[in-house]
């Protein structure tokens, strides 16, 4: 998935497996990974319990660059196995941050993948810092592998644990852990990041981010991890705790639908495919116009621009080709370089906007800068007017949970009306889906949309900045 726009990112990707017998649970982890690939590529790694002994491999790249042939065959068989796809929302891009988190402890052994944001990350970590606990990154993950732990050391089982770690933790998580004997899974009591679970049929089950990664191991969905639930997979099968269940009021993230999930997954039952669609339609009830053709910017924007140009009979068109081989080791080019950055990600169909009235689809505008070029690109190739639809209501407040949304200085609705947004980024006329429609595209399920109003379900963080925990070690040398 590409996003046009270079300021927002995707979120995390988990992933595990348990199966009844020893077998290649790597190879089905890295399937099952690149099925995951759109929510980070920032990093990835994978974790095999081999009998309890547990091998991992982790690095900065993408899936295919981590895991070569070589690199898996390396990975013993085993029978469960966590793996992750990162994008940093805290802490630094850098090879101590990959997931999954593995930790040695007096009671055993645990390896973690998180998916998502505390909000009292920062508050957690210094008291434990303060009870002499030692951090090697720089991510909230380690805080939570962390309190497991130490409630481990008390609680019975490594579900009890958990359970009693999460009467601590506050905001965003989709954990997916292993011990040596069973494979856990949690999501929090908001349900703000998806998580389900499948089985295949031999007997094994597979727990992930996202029912695509599911599917494309070859397993059945059998439904989503109910938001303060925790699932306990082993050799007895399945058992569901509640505890943590109907203790909040849901609030899935409602970006999840606009553009982090695939579109071929179904997040708490509604289709990601049919709530693009749908957005796209009410885009063109709310902000209709009379234009030639319906475009989408690739891939995000498709969705949406397909439902608008059902609802308004504008023929649907491909405007926008993307280059499929850019990935995130993409050099863009130098100040001093003549070069477009996004001419060279995206190229315009001339045949299909010549001469006509586009309406450009895309799912959101962060600061601007890119859709001015992009609109520039489509005039450039001939088209005679550009009227942006944009599928989420307007960026005006940062986001704590896991999205890394800027802080609203750099975010352009903070600054400029409409009719100015539309003079800086050279369209005749701009579209926002309404903030007060956004229950359409959940299904009518509870959901966060505190980015585009402010109503955050969680006390704000003291401490909102990616960098945090890097600012105070370098805080801390400065003092020494």
């Amino acid at each position: 998935m590409m996003h046009i726009e270079s300021n927002i990112h995707e979120e995390c990707g988990v992933f595990g497996v348990i199966a009844p017998e020893p077998c290649d649970v790597a190879n089905l982890s890295y399937y099952g990974l690149h099925a995951l690939q759109h929510r980070g590529q920032e990093s990835c790694g994978i974790v095999v319990n081999d009998d309890g002994i547990f091998v991992s491999h982790k690095d900065m790249g993408l899936v295919s660059e981590v895991f070569s042939a070589e690199t898996l065959s390396r990975l013993p068989k085993g029978t469960m196995a966590v793996a992750h796809a990162r994008y940093g929302t805290t802490g630094k891009t850098n090879r101590n941050n990959c997931q999954p988190i593995e930790v040695n402890h007096q009671k055993g052994r645990m390896a973690l993948a998180h998916n998502g944001n505390l909000s009292n990350a920062a508050e957690l970590r210094s008291e434990l810092e303060l009870t002499g606990a030692i951090f090697h990154t720089t991510s909230d993950t380690e805080t939570i592998a962390y309190i497991i732990t130490k409630e481990r050391l008390q609680a019975p089982s490594i579900e009890d644990a958990l359970s009693r770690a999460m009467s601590t933790l506050d905001g965003a998580y989709s954990l997916v852990l292993m011990s040596p004997q069973k494979l856990i899974c949690a999501r929090d009591p908001y349900g703000f990041r998806p998580l389900c679970y499948g089985k295949t049929a031999d007997g094994m089950y597979v727990v992930a981010s996202e029912s695509c990664a599911i599917k494309a191991v070859g397993a059945e969905v059998v439904r989503d991890v109910e938001p303060g639930e925790i699932l306990v997979f082993s050799k007895s099968g399945v058992i569901s705790r509640r505890e943590h269940c109907e203790k909040r009021e849901k609030k899935l993230c409602i970006f999840e639908y606009i553009y982090f999930a695939r579109p071929d997954s179904v997040i708490d039952g509604v289709s990601v495919h049919a709530s693009r669609v749908k957005a796209g339609r009410i885009l063109a009830k709310t902000h209709p116009v009379e234009a030639d053709v319906v475009i989408g910017a690739p891939d995000s924007g498709l969705d949406a621009a397909l439902g608008f140009s059902q609802e308004s009979g504008i023929p649907y068109g491909i405007g926008l080709i993307k280059n499929k081989y850019i990935g995130r080791t993409f050099i863009s080019p130098g100040q001093g370089a003549r070069l477009d950055g996004v001419k060279i990600k995206l190229a315009a169909v001339e045949e299909s906007v010549k001469g006509k009235r586009v309406v450009l689809v895309d799912d959101s505008i962060v600061r601007g800068n890119t859709m001015g070029r992009v609109v520039k690109l489509l005039r450039d190739a001939g088209a005679k007017e550009v009227h942006v639809r944009i599928s989420s209501p307007p960026f005006l407040h940062p986001c704590y949970y896991g999205t890394d949304i800027d802080s609203e200085e750099h975010l352009i609705a903070c600054k400029y009306s409409i009719s100015e947004i539309c003079d800086i980024i050279g369209a005749e006329s701009l579209g926002y889906f309404p903030v007060e429609e956004l229950s359409h595209l959940s299904g009518n399920g509870g959901f966060c949309s505190a980015c585009f109003n402010g109503n955050y379900p969680t006390k704000i963080p003291t401490d909102t900045r990616k960098d945090r925990f890097e600012q105070r070690l370098s805080d801390r040398k400065k003092e020494v």
